[in-house]
C-alpha cells in the first residue's frame, strides 16, 4: 500500500503521540493508529485540523509523489 500521509513522522518530529492526537480530535485511538500506518486516511477537514494542532502546513502531512 502506498503511503499517502506523513502523520506518524510529523507526530514524532513534534514529540507528540497518537494518543494525544486522538484526544485532541475527539477520535478513537485506533482511528489515529490507522492514519499513522496509512491503513486509512483522514478526511480533508480532519487533515486540516491535524495540521492546525501540530502547527504545520497541511502540505507537510502529505507525501509528495
Amino acid at each position: 500500500m502506498e503511503k499517502l500521509n506523513r502523520i506518524k513522522v510529523v507526530l514524532v518530529e513534534k514529540q507528540k503521540t497518537g494518543k494525544w492526537l486522538a484526544e485532541a480530535l475527539g477520535k478513537d485511538q485506533s482511528t489515529v493508529s490507522k492514519w499513522c500506518t496509512n491503513t486509512s486516511q483522514p478526511d480533508l477537514y480532519t487533515l486540516a485540523k491535524i495540521a492546525e494542532l501540530l502547527e504545520v502546513n497541511i502540505k507537510d502531512l502529505l507525501n509528495n509523489r
